[in-house]
């Protein structure tokens, strides 16, 4: 599965039209303070281009980014030393995540959870997480819904275009895994190049989650829609889940 190669490049570009970081940051660290938790060392899982690790970086004493693509930590790196923030950067697959350290916050944003396909690299996900995790720290993370991902992004096709990017996104739902094929056309001067990214995202129920955290030792404190101030229901398309260690 071709991921994050060249898209890293271009990601800002067209996530930052459609995600407010800045709004979903503010959000986490209201949630930081209502379960007091000590602002000394962060972790942002799957990191991509460090917008989140950018937002929240500043706010804790030790700042740390994780992700599985060596392109994406490239224009986080880039990005984050430009705005002077001291983050260490780290190539690793957050299902077999191993930091030998622990965190006051873990994060893991826009549905980066989705890609995990397999249930059990799931629960192990979880469990690694739980390793991480100081005592009275938090996990929080998001996932695309069920209903987003089989009934929304299900067997559609979408595309983009402006002056200088092009994209068609062909989607295929199918044993509960969005195969999403896009192909893209990037302005160079006057010619454009072609390449092709392929992302599979698993849909998984809100039941299918808990159980899984439940059998990697944590539990769920609460869960809102989208980083709003609300209950999720059946229409929900993101489910945002604060999660810390069992007692």
């Amino acid at each position: 599965m071709n991921c994050y190669g060249d898209f890293a490049h271009i990601y800002d570009e067209l996530i930052n039209s459609d995600i407010d970081y800045l709004k979903w940051s503010k959000v986490i660290l209201k949630i930081c303070d209502d379960f007091n938790v000590t602002k000394k060392r962060y972790l942002d899982l799957c990191c991509g281009t460090g917008n989140m690790t950018q937002n929240l970086a500043s706010c804790f004493a030790e700042a740390w980014a994780v992700d599985l693509s060596y392109d994406m930590l490239t224009e986080a790196d880039l990005k984050l030393r430009n705005n002077a923030f001291k983050v260490k950067m780290v190539c690793q697959d957050m299902a077999k995540l191993n930091l030998n350290r622990k965190f006051d916050l873990i994060t893991c944003c826009l549905d980066s959870t989705n890609y995990i396909l397999k249930e059990e690299d799931m629960i192990e996900y979880f469990k690694r997480v739980a390793l991480h995790l100081e005592d009275n720290g938090i996990f929080i993370f998001d996932i695309n819904s069920y209903y987003k991902l089989s009934n929304i992004l299900g067997n559609n096709t979408y595309n983009y275009d402006d002056e200088n990017v092009t994209y068609i996104w062909e989607n295929s739902f199918k044993e509960n895994v969005v195969d999403m094929y896009l192909t893209f056309f990037v302005r160079e001067g006057d010619m454009y190049r072609k390449f092709i990214e392929e992302h599979m995202e698993r849909a998984y129920t809100d039941k299918d989650i808990r159980l899984f955290i439940k059998q990697a030792g944590l539990k769920i404190l609460k869960t809102i829609d989208n980083y709003e101030d609300k209950s999720i229901d059946d229409s929900t398309e993101r489910i945002v889940y604060i999660v810390k260690i069992d007692d």
